[in-house]
């Protein structure tokens, strides 16, 4: 008889020990769960009191430990995790996610469902810190929110929060040896690792699948629920929309690099269009700036591509294209 496949939990964190606690406490309240799984700590390079927590945790989160990562950013820790974590399947989990009692139950059984699958991603709840201000409606996404409904089906693509991926596709992808696109790191926002890694996966042949019983509630504080937290959201997205769709893009760069800026140019008229509209109506203008700043981030994208050495374009374009 097999043995069972293997999970491990990743949880990078950088100076955020209050939430790191409350991380690890969702996780010390798990259920029963049929594969054996352990907790692995990225810290990277805190200064505050994430050894501490980390330490007051050890025996009551399975297999807990902490590895130090210094190199900033939360693709330079992912990385790290990965390359440490020795089981079947990671789970990367940010220090602000909490998981359900039976998020780890509810894994097993999808990775039981799909076995062949490369990755999977549940049901992400947002957890405002305050009842948020009203221009927030309608851009979830900009946290990362995650729901294609009750029923388990194949999707194009993941968030990064508590996305499961199985290491042999994380390997076979080429992301553990080079990643192409570095993710948060301090007051930037551009978020496109995390797209990177699930595109990559399913570049290489494997499928994502929504696993609607795997909930964790994503915290949000009160202070990424302002107007410029949101501009600035909204441009690093547009950014790493660009690059993205560049990495997954089949056909010759120069194709890619027309339509690409035709794209970013309809979305700024369409985008000035809504806000010239929200200023004769007095309202909407937050909403319509953040996709004005979401076209501007496109454009931002188009240009680094363009502006990339030979070489490393030609390592970059097209790396995420589904393969045959």
């Amino acid at each position: 008889m097999p043995a069972p496949v293997s999970l491990q939990v990743v949880v990078c964190t950088y100076n955020r020990a209050q939430h790191l606690d409350a991380t690890l406490a969702a996780l010390s309240h798990q259920r029963e769960a049929p594969i054996p799984w352990s907790v692995l700590v990225v810290d990277n390079a805190s200064t505050d009191d994430t050894p501490a927590v980390v330490d007051a945790w050890r025996g009551r989160v399975p297999g807990l430990r902490r590895v130090l990562e210094s190199e900033p950013g939360l693709t330079s820790a992912r990385r790290r995790g990965a390359r440490e974590a020795y089981a079947d399947w990671i789970a990367f989990v940010d220090d602000d996610n909490l998981l359900a009692p039976d998020w780890i139950a509810q894994a097993a059984a999808a990775i039981a469902a799909h076995p062949e699958a490369g990755g999977f991603g549940g049901k992400i709840v947002l957890d405002f810190e305050a009842p948020p201000p009203a221009f927030l409606k309608g851009f979830g996404f900009c946290f990362a929110e995650q729901d294609h409904g009750e029923v388990p089906c194949e999707v194009d693509n993941l968030a990064g929060a508590g996305m499961l991926l199985r290491r042999a596709a994380l390997e076979a992808c080429g992301w553990t040896r080079q990643p192409l696109l570095a993710d948060r790191s301090g007051a930037q926002l551009i978020s496109g690792g995390d797209v990177e890694i699930s595109q990559r996966v399913r570049g290489a042949g494997y499928a994502l699948w929504y696993a609607p019983g795997c909930v964790l509630r994503h915290q949000i504080p009160a202070s990424r629920m302002t107007r410029s937290y949101l501009l600035r959201m909204s441009e690093g997205l547009g950014v790493s929309a660009s690059l993205v769709n560049a990495l997954g893009w089949p056909g010759p760069y120069t194709a890619w690099r027309d339509q690409a800026k035709d794209n970013a140019w309809r979305c700024g008229v369409w985008a000035a269009g809504e806000l010239r509209r929200a200023l004769m109506r007095r309202c909407g203008v937050t909403a319509a700036l953040a996709w004005l700043w979401f076209a501007g981030g496109m454009r931002r994208g188009v240009r680094t591509v363009e502006n990339m050495p030979d070489d490393r374009r030609a390592a970059f374009f097209g790396a995420a294209a589904r393969r045959a």
